[in-house]
């Protein structure tokens, strides 16, 4: 597999080399290198870009800034001086690693067959379905919605009841709910929200999710019919 490849550093001399090892890794293709974020982001958007290997520390645009503003961003290798920016990076799903200046031959590669892997895994889970990251014990877990069955309110936190397991995760229902396709998952209650195709039975008052019956308010009855009238 080859990752079309785009470097993002703002020192002539760091750019020259990280473009070198890009170029010198049988994986990569390297299809730009860019000063500046602006000069990235403009390229970015009319070229498919699989991998960015991006400083962070830039004048006017850093490199998180870039990483906000891109509507889909590829995955993201950081590049910085210090590990200062680790905990932050943490918080964006697609940075698949971090690396400090010197940057090491050796641990170059293993960063690239990371990304690899990873690549190869998100075009298997595109065969797959829809899915969504969540913080679970200081590690992102991938969750395909189809496996989710409900979502338990439990006060800062919520549970995720899946397929596969129970997973709590700190998040708001709203904020959950947000990263849902529309009319997959709908609330039910202030502390519940199901998978639409996981309902086996329902009332006014209850919904009932492989044997298990969670409550439901009478004012998210109507709109609980509405769509599964639609996705009938």
């Amino acid at each position: 597999m080859t990752l079309n490849t785009v470097v993002v550093e703002d020192s002539e001399t760091q750019r020259a080399v990280i473009t070198k090892l890009a170029k010198d890794n049988p994986h990569l293709n390297v299809v730009g290198d860019y000063a500046n974020g602006i000069l990235a982001l403009n390229a970015i958007k009319k070229t498919k870009v699989d991998l960015i290997l991006l400083d962070i520390v830039m004048p006017v645009v850093n490199g998180f800034d870039l990483l906000d503003s891109l509507e889909k961003p590829p995955q993201i290798i950081l590049i910085s001086d210090s590990s200062d920016y680790a905990l932050k990076a943490f918080d964006y799903n697609n940075i698949t690693d971090y690396l400090q200046k010197p940057i090491d031959k050796s641990r170059f590669a293993t960063a690239i067959d990371r990304a690899v892997k990873t690549q190869n895994q998100i075009n298997r889970d595109n065969d797959e379905g829809e899915f969504v990251y969540v913080n679970v014990d200081l590690q992102k877990k991938k969750i395909f919605i189809n496996s989710i069955q409900w979502v338990e309110a439990m006060g800062d936190y919520i549970k995720i009841v899946t397929t596969e397991g129970k997973f709590v995760v700190l998040s708001t229902m709203k904020a959950f709910l947000e990263q849902m396709p529309e009319n997959k998952l709908i609330r039910i209650h202030k502390s519940y929200i199901v998978n639409v195709n996981k309902i086996d039975n329902w009332s006014s008052t209850k919904v009932e999710v492989d044997g298990t019956k969670l409550p439901m308010s009478r004012s998210h009855k109507d709109q609980l019919e509405k769509i599964l009238i639609i996705t009938e």
